[in-house]
């Protein structure tokens, strides 16, 4: 997991030594946060370049679903590794009201590419919309700090749940499940 701030530091030399000895994927421990606090109403999805797999979505058309926001970015190892967890949430409950979007704010000028990421969105598989948030408006509308990071929202647009980095799947599938009313159900 990457903290954005660090690695512009750890770019620009800025005290690099000292904040790489810190630069360490913590699995999503707790004590990480964004701005975006439990309660808050979804941030609109603001300076979206592109979108893949999907017309433009706004929060307004998403009223009435339960809402999971994917911020990722193509050559994360770690994105990499809940890829797999995001695109089986959204093969098992699109059709019972869940609507994941993944936000692809790039870390590296490659990633920028749109061409690149379109290309990633196959090799990977991803049927669900993904927003190509190049000048990081998106993330920066969210208080985003982390990639991977989730964020679920219930049918009135509230946040409910986040989790930055790998792992806790069941428990974030479970949000999704209680959020659908599927607790108890097989799905």
């Amino acid at each position: 997991m990457f903290d954005r701030l660090k690695m512009a530091a750890i770019v620009a030399g800025v005290a690099g030594a000292a904040l790489l000895a810190g630069f360490a994927y913590t699995g999503g421990a707790t004590g990480q946060t964004s701005s975006l606090q439990t309660g808050a109403s979804a941030p609109a999805f603001t300076g979206i370049g592109t979108w893949i797999n999907s017309a433009p979505l706004d929060q307004a058309q998403l009223r009435g679903k339960v809402v999971l926001v994917d911020f990722w970015t193509f050559d994360c190892i770690n994105c990499a590794h809940t890829l797999p967890h995001v695109k089986d949430w959204y093969a098992r409950y699109h059709d019972k009201g869940l609507v994941v979007v993944g936000v692809h704010t790039p870390e590296y000028s490659f990633e920028r590419d749109t061409g690149n990421l379109k290309n990633a969105v196959k090799r990977f598989g991803i049927e669900y919309p993904v927003a190509q948030d190049n000048q990081y408006a998106t993330w920066d509308a969210y208080g985003n700090q982390y990639w991977p990071a989730l964020y679920l929202f219930d049918q009135n647009g509230k946040l409910v749940y986040s989790h930055f980095g790998e792992g806790r799947y069941a428990e974030t599938e479970g949000k999704i499940r209680g959020l659908l009313g599927l607790d108890g159900k097989q799905g």
